[in-house]
């Protein structure tokens, strides 16, 4: 079995994610393989280069800086807990994101994912490139689309880049020639919605022409919600903001855990949002010391 923990728009807490899937394993009994996190993560290693939602936000929490404050440079204690956990991170960008920074980082890669951080452990995968996670004969294919949507097609960072998009098209080409689908897409974005106006075509394309059995998504706001995509095969799933309520308290549907199993050829998939308040209890005061 491939079991995935599942965030989204997790705002420069980086450590959280590692710290909540520490505890689930702990707590369950049950082995997580991969963290997957849906963009806004808050990759910024200079404060000089955050857009001026961040700084608003950083100005009043000071966890919109984690990845500059804990990230960046290695600090011993998070380095020894990263290591006893041995898990990794697997992020799309979102619009949030110092993307002049990621993108030399990509450039520099010849993968379809390239470490971001110090530790070696946040991975951020490339748009259009499949990541295919294997474990004892198992297997996962996981495709992911960074950024936002933008109708007019501008060229700033927090959009979808042309470059990204003639990769796409030329992996759902070779999908329908062999006729393969992926099992999990990962965005930031929601698929374009007509009556709204708002979304990323290049996501609702990909969705019309390749029957992933997962698509998770953040960015929107909104709360936890899992129904059928448009094209009536896919479970599109919006994970709930990785935020903190105003009791201090993890929201329902900001932690989900998905698994995988491969029975006579086919996969098995379930899904189940992670009671936080229950089992890990963890508060926006305390939980960098649990």
């Amino acid at each position: 079995m491939i079991r995935l923990a599942l965030f989204a728009d997790i705002h420069g807490k980086f450590l959280l994610p590692f710290k909540l899937s520490h505890h689930y394993q702990q707590t369950t009994g049950q082995p997580i393989d991969l963290i997957v996190q849906c963009g806004d993560m808050g990759a910024f290693p200079d404060k000089g280069r955050m857009d001026k939602a961040t700084l608003r936000h950083a100005a009043r929490d000071r966890d919109e800086l984690g990845f500059m404050d804990d990230f960046v440079h290695a600090k011993p204690p998070i380095a020894q807990f990263l290591d006893r956990l041995n898990l990794n991170m697997l992020c799309v960008r979102g619009n949030h994101e110092d993307h002049e920074f990621l993108d030399e980082l990509e450039r520099q890669s010849v993968q379809a994912a390239f470490p971001i951080d110090v530790y070696q452990r946040v991975w951020v995968l490339k748009t259009g490139e499949p990541f295919v996670l294997q474990k004892d004969g198992e297997s996962l294919e996981i495709l992911g689309i960074g950024r936002i949507g933008d109708r007019k097609q501008r060229p700033h960072g927090e959009f979808i880049q042309e470059y990204e998009r003639q990769t796409l098209r030329h992996f759902v080409k070779d999908c329908l020639k062999n006729k393969h689908d992926p099992d999990v897409l990962i965005t930031h974005d929601q698929p374009a919605d007509s009556q709204r106006g708002y979304g990323a075509e290049e996501i609702a394309s990909v969705l019309d022409q390749l029957a992933f059995t997962y698509h998770f998504y953040g960015h929107t706001g909104e709360a936890y919600q899992n129904n059928f995509a448009d094209n009536g095969i896919t479970r599109s799933v919006k994970i709930k903001e990785l935020e903190f309520d105003g009791q201090g308290k993890l929201s329902e549907g900001c932690m989900l855990i998905l698994e995988v199993e491969q029975k006579k050829g086919d996969k098995l998939f379930t899904l189940s949002p992670v009671l936080l308040n229950e089992i890990i209890h963890f508060m926006q005061d305390t939980w960098r010391y649990c």
